[in-house]
Formats: C-alpha cells, structure tokens, sequence
C-alpha cells in the first residue's frame, strides 16, 4: 500500500478495486494506491452535486496543478463534498494534502507516469462537464458521435491501462520478450471495456442526471433520440442498438483477456489482478443481456458471493493454463 496512514481510505473507496490492489506486486503496489486514490478524488470532484460548475472546473484545475508539481497554497476541496463526514467522498477530498505528500515522495520516473495519466483523466472529466452541464433530466444531452464515446473511454480508462502496462513493464519484467505495442494496444482495449460496460449498466442512473452516453447518430439510425430511453417501454426499440454496444464493450474485454495471458508467467500476481475485473466485466455484460436496460427500477449488479466466488475459481484454476484461459468465454456463455 502507499502508506499504512492511506490503508483505510484506499479501503473505503476502492470497492472491489481493493481486493486487486492487495493481488498486485508489491514493487507496484504504493504508486497504483496512490495513482487510484488521485483519480478518485478528481472523480469526486467532478461528479459533486453541491457545487455550481465552474467551482468544480476550478477545483479540477487546482488540483491538476499541484500534481504537475506546482508549489501551490493548500487545497481546500471539502466545500464539494457531501455533508456526512465520515462519506469516504469526503475524506478523500479531506485528506488530499496527504496524498500528494505521499505521491511526491515517489520516484521520479513513477511521478512522470501518474501525472501522465492523471492528466489525461482530467481532461476528460472536464470535457465531460462542459458537454453536460448541470443535470436536466427531462432533456437528457447526448455524445453526437462514436468517435466521442471512443474518445471518452480513452481518457477515462483506456489511458489507465496504458498507465498500468508502463509502470509494470518497468518495474516488474523489463527485460521480458514481449511485442510491446500489442500489449500497449490491449492494455487501452482493456480499460476501455470496463469503462464501456459501466456506461451500458448505468444506462438509467445517466439519463437521470441527464446524460445519455448512447451516441446521439447512433440513436438516430434506430429510429430514437435520448429522451426515448427514459421509457422502458422503448426497450424493444432500443435492444439491437444495446446488443451491439454489448459486442463492442465484450471485444474490448476479450482484448483484455489476451493482455492478461500475455504477461510473463511467473507473474501470477499481476494475472489474477488482470484477471478479476475482466472476470466480472464479463459476468456484468451476461447479465444485461438478460435484463431490459431502460427499466430503472432494476440495476443489474455482480452480487460479493458472485465476486468471491470468481476470485476462488481464478486462484485455483490458475494451476491448470487450459482451464484458466476458458474463464472468460465461461463467464460469456453461463445461463442466467
């Protein structure tokens, strides 16, 4: 971990991410901690609802300006966290001074790799806002294009994975014979599909704040415009569409897979923390298969037995090549 004073917030914020965390190697350990606890807090910032605007443009700024190492006044971010003290929202925003202390005390050449990635995320967390605006969700805002979506999901995700392949390759098998722009281009593949079947679940909670990540030409060529997905009734209307963006985000994880077969072997470590959110990504992608997305009243979610079970699963058939690579096309074609 980046440091023991950081253990319960990377545990209180990371979710399942903290069991991958705990997987990882522990040459890579302190500076992926640190990395995700950074972006968490730009996502905090980005996503408050108590603060008009340009407050939070301004307090993604000032934050992107202290990790590029400006020596700036102290951050006081907590006026854009929610009211609960003890929301881990708010102590992430609470105790940003702390990370960044920490984060300083890094290497060099892992400082450069963070802020590379963290500037990257911002800005598409600052696009993201400038496109949107405040919610109105009557009048959902759509992406016009695929080549937004596409756009979007690099600088969220797609850029981690890049991130995450620097930052082991060097610290973990530098001298591995590895075709390292393949491994480059899945590793983007791979956070994109993550990203890609967050946005196909959360269909409804977008069109809620009203954002519909659903490209507004590709609508159109179904016959539909955004507001039509607020109705689950549209749903028949919508399903072709769906299914398609469904395959999309099932060949960006199948890319991931492949990432995470084509690391070194003796790196069992860093293959279950591959392994485990493609592993769910996929579970997640059968199950909305099965549901009818525009139904807000339902949220399709991977349940933690569902989780722990995948993880025993992966750690045992880890011993046997054969029936660990046949867990993800396993996870695809399980019955409901």
């Amino acid at each position: 971990m980046p440091d023991s004073s950081l253990q319960s917030l990377l545990r209180d914020t990371s979710r399942s991410f903290y069991l991958t965390l705990r997987i990882l190697p522990r040459a890579v350990r302190p500076q992926i901690g640190l990395a995700y606890l950074l972006a968490r807090t730009t996502d905090t910032i980005a996503d408050s609802d108590l603060d008009a605007l340009p407050a939070r443009l301004r307090g993604l700024t000032d934050l992107r300006t202290r990790i590029m190492g400006a020596s700036e006044p102290a951050l006081n971010l907590v006026r854009l966290s929610p009211g609960n003290d003890t929301a881990p929202e708010r102590k992430l925003l609470d105790r940003v001074e702390e990370t960044l202390r920490i984060f300083n005390g890094l290497a060099e050449a892992d400082k450069r790799l963070i802020r590379e990635v963290l500037n990257t995320i911002i800005s598409g967390q600052e696009l993201d806002l400038r496109r949107f605006g405040p919610p109105h969700p009557p009048n959902p805002r759509a992406l016009e294009t695929e080549a937004e979506l596409d756009d979007y999901t690099y600088r969220v995700a797609g850029c981690v994975g890049e991130f995450w392949t620097r930052l082991c390759r060097a610290h973990l098998f530098p001298r591995a014979r590895l075709d390292d722009a393949a491994l480059l281009r899945d590793g983007i593949r791979f956070g994109k599909g993550l990203q890609l079947v967050n946005i196909l679940r959360d269909v409804p909670a977008d069109l809620s704040k009203g954002r519909c990540y659903i490209p507004r030409q590709s609508l159109a060529a179904a016959g539909l415009a955004p507001e039509d997905l607020l109705s689950a009734a549209n749903e028949p209307r919508f399903r072709a569409l769906y299914r398609t963006c469904l395959g999309r985000a099932e060949g960006h994880l199948l890319a991931g897979w492949n990432y995470t077969n084509t690391l070194p072997g003796g790196q069992w470590r860093l293959r279950l923390a591959c392994a485990w959110p493609v592993l769910i990504g996929a579970r997640t992608l059968r199950k909305l298969r099965a549901e009818n997305i525009l139904d807000s009243t339902r949220r399709v979610k991977i349940t933690r037995p569902e989780v722990r079970a995948i993880i025993a699963r992966s750690v045992l058939l880890s011993a046997w090549p054969p029936a660990w690579k046949a867990q993800f096309r396993r996870e695809m074609t399980l019955p409901e």
